[in-house]
């Protein structure tokens, strides 16, 4: 994908629909505040850039070739997500003054999501003479992606404060990357 215009829309896309680290952004953003849960736009970052390029140029034939493997990893980012909802679980019921989102959470998800996997396969033009300023790109736009998905979570942890229902954000996130897991292991097996 070489048209920037495309490229652009397609990264928003992609990285604004609701995911797993997303999830764990609002979460962190709902719970610390927007300005606490800042060190997790790196630790996405990090995540997505090792991910994407493991996979699109190195990975991504025998990804491609070998379905067995797509659906151990699936499997095995299913299991990960599945322990880090039910520990996000748990701290809804501790105190919130804390980062219920570590950076380090934030990392093994993001590098785990199979978001990347569009994204070395599809999106960023690995085959290109010039394929590092759409990684540049990416990067921008994940910047602005993942501020506004903590921002989205900071509103909404304070009106949750507000009505004495703080507790409930960590759970809410939880739920959902429960969710996500469930809906990733399960998508294969249901063929």
């Amino acid at each position: 994908m070489q048209d920037p215009i495309l490229f652009a829309l397609t990264v928003l896309l992609i990285l604004g629909t609701p995911g797993p680290t997303n999830t764990l952004l609002a979460a962190a953003g709902g719970t610390v505040g927007f300005r606490r849960a800042l060190p997790l736009v790196p630790a996405e970052a990090g995540g997505y850039l090792i991910s994407i390029h493991a996979i699109g140029l190195a990975l991504g034939p025998v990804i491609a070739s070998r379905p067995e493997v797509a659906l151990g990893l699936r499997l095995a980012v299913g299991a990960y997500l599945l322990l880090l909802a039910a520990k996000l679980w748990r701290r809804g019921a501790v105190d919130l003054s804390t980062a219920p989102v570590t950076p380090r959470q934030v990392f093994v998800t993001t590098l785990l999501n199979p978001k990347a996997i569009v994204f070395a396969l599809g999106v960023i033009p690995f085959g290109a003479e010039r394929w590092w300023p759409y990684t540049l790109g990416f990067l921008g736009l994940l910047a602005g992606v993942a501020l506004a998905w903590i921002a989205l979570g900071a509103v909404l942890g304070r009106a949750a404060g507000a009505v004495g229902r703080a507790g409930l954000v960590p759970r809410v996130g939880a739920a959902a990357v429960g969710a996500f897991a469930i809906l990733l292991v399960a998508g294969p097996l249901l063929r």
